[in-house]
């Protein structure tokens, strides 16, 4: 990010900010896309958070640390959209192919893991998605969610074993179907 760019739209120039949103809001848009698994949902947190960003920017200290203040803008605008569709939100997944030579297995295997991941509390998923999406440090991560760093090892530890859980209990499913089937 250009720290010139966020600091002369900390200062309120308008055609900094609006420069700035259009090289960020992509970026913001996958990674609620990743926490939130739902376009709509996805758009909305975005959304929310380029307004905050932008009510918000003035009081940002270090214009340095401006990607990890506006992760954490973002995350939080995730938690509150997540809470308001809590009951309602879709499954959809946009992952590329794992395995060009068997498609079937791996939109299976696709599968398999946006349920095990739909399961997870946003909280959960949003330490993931900092991990393994924008490959944060455990650090960062903890800065972005505000939180300790225990509480993001925490976090991982129990997504980890809840999608090992979930995965787990589709393979045993799926072994009972196949069972009954012969």
């Amino acid at each position: 990010m250009r720290q010139d760019l966020v600091a002369r739209a900390k200062g309120g120039e308008e055609a900094a900010f609006a420069q700035l949103a259009r090289e960020i809001v992509d970026r913001l848009f996958s990674i609620a896309f990743r926490i939130l698994r739902d376009v709509d949902a996805a758009n909305d947190a975005a959304q929310e958070a380029l307004v905050k960003i932008w009510r918000e920017l003035p009081a940002l200290r270090d214009v340095a640390r401006f990607d990890a203040w506006s992760y954490r803008i973002l995350v939080n605008a995730c938690y509150a959209e997540h809470r308001r569709l809590r009951r309602t939100l879709p499954t959809a997944l946009a992952m590329p192919l794992a395995d060009e030579d068997d498609p079937i297995g791996a939109v299976a295997d696709r599968d398999q893991l946006e349920r095990g991941f739909a399961r997870l509390p946003a909280e959960q998923r949003a330490a993931l998605v900092l991990q393994h999406y924008l490959d944060l440090s455990l650090a960062d991560i903890a800065e972005v969610l505000d939180v300790p760093i225990g509480t993001v090892r925490s976090r991982l530890h129990y997504a980890r074993n809840a999608m090992r859980a979930a995965l787990e209990a589709d393979d045993r499913a799926a072994g009972a179907q196949g069972e009954m089937a012969t």
